[in-house]
């Protein structure tokens, strides 16, 4: 018995250890993307070659249902009250939450991924898109008490913080030297493609 127990155990303790080595090797991968954000460099048909902001040259397969939007430049003064925004927000010192970006969006767009998230813009960043409740303006910016389904948030918007507003766009503006932030999906083979884009307008490079 002891002999046959050892027969059945040795082919156990061998998967055992396959298994551990596969999910190591798995856990040492970098995750995939699910956005680009980069510099483009070239277009070839249906594929956008991007040079990211960290320096790697990434490939994209742009579908034939991708939805393209313009990025353009608005002023802190167009935040008002009853805008739907996007803000990207970092911890501030005094524990309200301070804006590096605000993205207004136009009516037709009102509702888009209402609620509060983590994002991956900054480290400890959160994306909250949200109706504008309150706006005080201050000497250095903007308080804002923003209100989603879930709940509700103050945000400081320093007068430096970029805002921007999304406007049309079409394949013809996606040209080398164009900023853009692409929302990706890894493919079984390995390659990227892309069903969403948006592209700075006149040299802007979208800051969320």
């Amino acid at each position: 018995m002891p002999i046959r127990r050892s027969t059945f155990t040795r082919p156990l303790v061998a998967m055992a250890m396959v298994a551990a080595s596969s999910l190591y090797a798995i856990a040492q991968q970098p995750p995939s993307p699910s956005r680009v954000r980069g510099t483009i460099e070239s277009v070839d048909g249906d594929v956008l070659s991007v040079k990211s902001r960290s320096g790697e040259d990434v490939k994209l397969h742009m579908t034939p249902d991708m939805r393209l939007v313009g990025i353009s430049k608005i002023s802190l003064s167009d935040i008002k009250v009853g805008s739907f925004i996007g803000t990207t927000t970092v911890p501030g010192p005094d524990g309200i939450p301070t804006a590096v970006e605000v993205h207004v969006f136009p009516e037709e767009m009102r509702g888009t991924g209402e609620g509060s998230r983590p994002y991956d813009l900054r480290p400890n960043s959160t994306m909250t898109n949200a109706t504008v409740a309150e706006s005080v303006v201050g000497n250095d910016g903007h308080a804002l008490l923003v209100k989603y389904k879930d709940g509700e948030k103050k945000v400081s918007v320093p007068s430096e913080t970029p805002v921007v507003t999304y406007v049309p766009a079409d394949k013809s503006d996606l040209k080398a030297g164009a900023k853009v932030i692409a929302f990706t999906k890894k493919l079984p083979n390995g390659s990227f493609e892309t069903n969403r884009i948006s592209i700075g307008r006149d040299g802007l490079t979208p800051p969320m």
